[in-house]
């Protein structure tokens, strides 16, 4: 059995389990690691830290298939743990959706959400989503187009986020449902919606954090996506180091640590293994 394979049994293990599991958001390989490092159980890899860190850019929906599945790929590579990734709104209608779900299964994630998002994604801008049975015959061809049975296919709705509409929510995600996927994924909403959810909804639910809340608060889902936990935290913290750097010239330390993770160590093992 390949290590994908059992990285995908192992998360649906931990959805089983019960538990609510926090999957911190990662830029890239590195962070990634650091995640693992500290042991969480698996690691997200989602549009908006992917445009922020590859290219500077903000998660207009302006990437494409490979650039998110490659950025995957080095995630899936580095750790040996789950992976969550964003497959945005699928990039190909049903009929050619199949290479959406074979481009991120041949990359060794563990799951992907596909959302009903058509344009926006900011405050500021007209939202629109795709027609619900549109959005669903895409998840019905996901589901269909996958060869690892233990591949997950995530429906997301952005009814609520987009709208503040619960009810239509709950009426997509009934349909994405009946269409196959695995999980569902109503964006944005609150404990007291997503417990309205789950009641109509017999699947586990993913969320992303929201501000203020604990782990605990998102007691009824079984997956917390901390999509920009990295992303957050390296902007912090490197625009800290550089403006101590401008005030007292002094850079930040070596940290022996950081190569012990990158593996330095086994190089050098490898170096004295093969010289004998």
């Amino acid at each position: 059995m390949k290590a994908w394979q059992e990285r995908r049994q192992r998360l649906r293990q931990l959805i089983a389990s019960g538990r609510t599991i926090a999957a911190l958001g990662a830029t890239d390989a590195l962070s990634a690691r650091i995640i693992a490092s500290h042991g969480y159980e698996c690691v997200y890899i989602g549009s908006y830290a992917t445009a922020a860190s590859r290219f500077a850019l903000p998660d207009t929906g302006a990437l494409a298939l490979p650039e998110l599945v490659e950025q995957a790929r080095t995630i899936v590579n580095a750790v040996d743990v789950p992976v969550i990734a964003d497959a945005e709104g699928g990039f190909h209608d049903a009929a050619n959706i199949w290479r959406t779900v074979e481009a991120f299964e041949q990359a060794g994630v563990a799951a992907i959400h596909i959302e009903d998002h058509a344009f926006g994604k900011h405050a500021a801008v007209e939202q629109r989503l795709r027609p619900a049975e549109e959005a669903a015959a895409r998840i019905r061809a996901a589901v269909e187009a996958r060869h690892d049975a233990d591949f997950l296919i995530v429906a997301r709705s952005d009814a609520f986020w987009a709208h503040g509409d619960l009810a239509e929510t709950i009426r997509r995600l009934a349909l994405y449902v009946e269409a196959g996927a695995d999980m569902v994924f109503p964006t944005l909403v609150g404990p007291e919606e997503l417990a309205a959810v789950r009641k109509r909804i017999a699947r586990p639910a993913m969320v992303v954090d929201m501000a203020g809340r604990t782990l605990a608060e998102h007691r009824h889902a079984a997956i917390v996506l901390y999509y920009a936990f990295s992303t957050l935290a390296q902007y912090a913290a490197l625009n800290a180091a550089i403006e101590r750097f401008k005030a007292e010239g002094t850079p930040p330390a070596a940290a022996p640590a950081l190569e012990d993770l990158l593996g330095y160590g086994e190089f050098v093992s490898r170096v004295e293994k093969y010289a004998r």
